[in-house]
Formats: C-alpha cells, sequence, structure tokens
C-alpha cells in the first residue's frame, strides 16, 4: 500500500494513488498531490475552479461530475481541462481533489 507522507502524518493511497481517507484533505495537500502526481508546480484559479468544483459535487451528491456538467458548469473547456491537468479530469483532478478514484466517466 502506497503513503504519503503529509504534515508529519503518513495518509494511505490506493493502488492509484488515490487519497484513502478524503477527509484529510485541504487545499495544502492539494498543492502537495498536484506537485508530485501531476507535475502541476503552482495551483492558477482555474485549477481551483474544477478542484473546488468536483469537491463540492462529490460531497454533495457522493460521486464525481461527469464531464460535461463539468464544462457547462465552470465555463471551461474540456480542452483546457486537460491542459490544466494532464492527466484529466478522472484521474489528476479528482486526485488532486482527494476525492476516490470515480468508478465511471467524469
Amino acid at each position: 500500500m502506497a503513503e504519503l507522507e503529509f504534515k508529519g502524518k503518513k495518509l494511505e493511497l490506493n493502488e492509484d494513488g488515490f487519497l484513502k481517507t478524503p477527509e484529510a484533505w485541504d487545499e495544502e495537500l492539494a498543492q502537495l498531490i498536484a506537485r508530485q502526481a501531476e507535475g502541476i508546480e503552482q495551483m492558477t484559479e482555474e485549477h481551483w475552479k474544477i478542484v473546488n468544483y468536483i469537491r463540492n459535487y462529490y460531497l454533495q451528491k457522493g460521486q464525481a461530475p461527469m464531464i460535461r456538467k463539468m464544462v457547462a458548469e465552470t465555463g471551461i473547456s474540456l480542452k483546457h481541462i486537460y491542459e490544466l491537468f494532464p492527466s484529466g479530469p478522472a484521474k489528476g483532478a479528482c486526485k488532486v481533489a482527494g476525492l476516490p478514484k470515480p468508478d465511471g466517466c467524469v
């Protein structure tokens, strides 16, 4: 089982590198995950818009949003989301948002 050390604690990751305890997430941890997992050195306002949208949607509905809904509600194109999160919204953005790996397509 993989682990991520953060603030002196070891956080468990699943086999795909997603947090096993989403409640441990905060913005500082998101920045660490973004650097280590996605190679994002600096989270921009657009990164945060996507991450916060995905996270809030998940906390309200218990699942990650469908990609079309995310594009429509954030106003950020799918192409640009892939520029922001090179491994895509399901893998990269959800991972940075501290969510479990999505079951379906987001």
